[in-house]
């Protein structure tokens, strides 16, 4: 017979609220592609804040907010010129305040980006910066540096900027400044203490207004090695790479997050700090979770590995044994703002990376990227959803050339410059674009949608059976449900060639199942248990259960 995705009944209490961020789910809100609250074809705080009940209603626990400070928009909102003001595109400081008013109401969390590594050109210091001139009190709070050369006329050193070309920008009166990304983005220098009072001034800001935490954008990046040393070589770091260099991941960043974390500790109701931290191991990245730091470190080696058997089994173990050793939980992830989305990545050959222009096998990407959604929300730890996965969306990869925002597509031979891809404003309602992102009134959105995306809209797959929205909000019930699948332990079973599976326990909790088949055929298996929830319809007969291909199940056992 065939099994419809539906899950079962609860049968555990759900998990305490302690500790929350150990297990919970976090939605990643892109503000200015979320939602268009005054029709100027541009996402803002007010439409964030009418759409809360969606994401309650999805079943999230927690919602982190990209940049809506202040800003010239060189990088998406990630150059800050003022850190406390929020941009006027989003709206206003009482917009933010009502918002995280409103989501907690609800009984959601809010998270906000926080970018420490570098500001924007525009910013008061910077300005202040370069009117003072060279051995200036007020360079110090940047990496300004003499050139090399006769004349000075040669970059400091042989470092290259994440978005392309050199890390280096002359300035008229001959001196060069360091911008890791974007000249538009000075890199700020934490030798300087007042680097370190402006940035605890800045969280206490934030703090107070009722924030439940930080996502710390390039926490691998505050500090650089002492004399700025060349890297050497052709083969530098890029934004989504992990080779060890000079200016990343030096072991000088732990005690800022010390540091910051005391402050949060200052403060009640079990806030936290998520690092994007980008590290040669998960060792190094586990360095980033100890006791006395920070709470989750994104796992991009896990967000990296292929939709291949044996490639998930061992990120799985040696994520939870690098985690386990500092005592904290493991953080999963398949998209955000700067991969090309798990529906596109899955729809193409493995190894051809996260960031592509492929639009590849539709149907297969979307099959795929559903199994390894209940994969991921079936493993130990906590799990972050970026905006629109829940509806199934591709990366949009034609988009024409003059609407591109990405800094790096704009430089020769830095990323590959399609960000933007994966940007593009959500569809919520309605058979032609906007897609209800904004007013009916309003104007076209700032990233032109498909035209195929009215079937993908909230609207259209809300009580569809079988919709990949309503299979993320029953797997997000589900796994609200049952203790084991919060807290619970993992223990590897035996299973066919291709297929994962694993048993997830929680002291007296009823035991949950977790079985993924990642080849292109049909298995068969002994059944585990009551199927709670599958990616795709399922056959079971005589004790027997026969996974379609790319399908992942959970089972009450």
């Amino acid at each position: 017979m065939s099994l419809p995705v539906t899950p079962a009944a609860p049968e555990d209490e759900p998990a305490a609220a302690s500790d929350w961020w150990r297990h919970a789910v976090i939605y990643q809100v892109y503000p200015r592609s979320f939602a268009d609250s005054d029709g100027d074809g541009i996402g803002d705080l007010a439409g964030v804040r009418s759409r809360l009940p969606y994401l309650r209603d999805l079943g999230v626990d927690a919602v982190w907010l990209s940049p809506f400070y202040a800003s010239p928009q060189a990088d998406a909102g990630y150059d800050v010129s003022d850190y406390r003001r929020v941009d006027p595109m989003f709206g206003e400081l009482a917009d933010a305040a009502g918002l995280i008013e409103d989501a907690h109401a609800l009984g959601l969390r809010v998270i906000v980006d926080l970018v420490p590594n570098h500001c924007s050109d525009q910013h008061e210091w910077f300005q202040r910066a370069l009117l003072a001139g060279p051995g200036s009190t007020a360079r110090k709070r940047f990496h300004f540096q003499t050139g090399r050369g006769v004349a000075g006329e040669l970059p400091p050193n042989d470092w290259e900027s994440v978005f392309g070309g050199p890390a280096w920008t002359r300035v008229p009166d001959g001196e060069w400044y360091l911008h890791l990304f974007a000249p538009e983005q000075p890199d700020l220098n934490w030798d300087h203490p007042a680097v370190h009072d402006e940035f605890r001034s800045i969280l206490r800001f934030w703090l107070d207004l009722g924030v439940d935490g930080f996502r710390i954008d390039v926490a691998h990046g505050l500090v650089k090695a002492p004399g700025l040393p060349d890297v050497g070589g052709a083969d530098q770091l890029k934004l989504l790479g992990n080779l060890a260099t000079p200016y990343f991941d030096q072991d000088g960043v732990h005690e800022i997050y010390r540091d910051w974390r005391r402050v949060l500790d200052e403060y009640d109701g079990e806030r936290i700090f998520v690092a994007e931290a980008w590290t040669p191991t998960l060792q190094r990245a586990a360095q980033y979770v100890r006791s006395d730091e920070l709470h989750q470190a994104f796992n991009f080696s896990y967000l990296c590995t292929d939709w291949q058997v044996d490639a998930l089994r061992e990120i799985v173990d040696l994520t939870l044994a690098a985690m386990g050793e500092v005592g904290a939980p493991a953080t999963w992830v398949l998209s955000n703002h700067d991969v090309t989305r798990h529906a596109t990545r899955f729809a193409n050959p493995p190894g051809l990376g996260i960031q592509m222009v492929t639009p590849g096998d539709r149907e297969l990407g979307l099959r795929r990227a559903r199994a390894a959604t209940l994969l991921m929300l079936g493993l130990p730890g906590s799990a972050y959803v970026y905006q629109g996965e829940e509806l199934g969306l591709p990366d949009v990869t034609d988009l024409p050339d003059e609407v591109r925002a990405d800094p790096s597509f704009h430089r020769a031979d830095g990323q590959d410059g399609f960000r933007d891809g994966c940007r593009v404003p959500i569809p919520w309602s309605g058979s032609a674009a906007p897609y209800g992102f904004g007013p009916r009134d309003g104007g076209p959105s700032w990233l032109p949608q498909p035209d195929a995306w009215a079937e993908l809209s909230v609207e259209t797959q809300t009580g569809v059976e079988g919709s990949t929205l309503e299979l993320y909000r029953a797997a997000l019930a589900a796994r609200r449900a049952h203790t084991s699948l919060q807290g619970g332990d993992l223990a590897w079973l035996d299973a066919p060639a291709g297929v994962l599976a694993f048993r997830r326990t929680a002291g007296a909790a009823t035991p949950v199942v977790v079985t993924a088949n990642t080849t292109g055929e049909h298995v068969r298996m002994a059944v585990p248990g009551a199927l709670l929830l599958s990616s795709s319809p399922l056959e079971v007969a005589d004790g027997e259960a026969v996974l379609a291909p790319d399908t992942t199940a959970w089972w009450a056992v």
